[in-house]
């Protein structure tokens, strides 16, 4: 069980999953730069943020903005939408009459993705979900607003596990204040934070190689 000043920002699981530096430079280093990608990124997430937000349709009710966490993992956040949705073998709420399953909604800009970032994401938020309401969520969904479509994502044993690994390793770089060196590729071109990182510089020498090769009387 972690603390909670030790919890770590769920949002941050996307950028580590992207790339580990990328995440060292914004949950370590505190360095953010913003293009057009993320500006547009966040104001579809201002628009499902609203926490006073509350509709039912139907045996369905939609909230927003709500505020999650999990000890076990040590991180916190807040979902885009959560969808209640009634069922008879669903789990009691506060407040509410019937029982209902709970299936949370993460809000993405642009097409559906190659890799799992978003979906690892997405889990993470179901879990810290499952343990906040002793509750099982066994699908979730991503909406993309470049196709305006929901795409299904199952939580399955192999998602939860590789979900888990990485949060525990994201606790690892914090504890240690260790921000990673990466190769240069394709993806860094979008990346909002290309200027600060240059990832470039990463197969070069640093200068503390450089010196101490020239004491050592190395071919520099």
């Amino acid at each position: 069980m972690y603390r909670e000043e030790d919890y770590l920002m769920l949002s941050g699981l996307q950028h580590f999953a992207f790339c580990r530096r990328q995440w060292a430079l914004i949950h370590i280093e505190q360095q953010w730069a913003e293009n057009f990608r993320t500006a547009d990124g966040r104001m579809m997430h201002e628009n499902a943020h609203d926490a006073d937000f509350r509709e039912k349709r139907g045996d369905i009710i939609v909230t927003r903005a709500m505020k999650i966490a999990s000890a076990t993992l040590g991180i916190s956040g807040e979902c885009d939408v959560v969808e209640l949705h009634r069922t008879a073998d669903g789990i009691q709420l506060h407040g509410l009459d019937g029982t209902y399953c709970v299936i949370p909604v993460e809000y993405k800009r642009g097409k559906p993705k190659e890799d799992e970032c978003d979906a690892l994401q997405l889990c993470a938020q179901a879990m810290c979900l499952e343990e906040m309401l002793s509750c099982d969520i066994p699908q979730a969904y991503l909406y993309y607003g470049e196709t305006h479509r929901r795409q299904t994502v199952t939580l399955d044993l192999m998602l939860r596990e590789r979900t888990t690994a990485m949060i525990h390793e994201m606790h690892d770089l914090f504890r240690r204040q260790y921000t990673p060196k990466v190769r240069r590729k394709k993806a860094c071109n979008a990346c909002s934070l290309k200027d600060i990182c240059l990832p470039g510089l990463g197969n070069k020498r640093s200068a503390a190689e450089y010196l101490s090769e020239a004491l050592k009387g190395g071919d520099l």
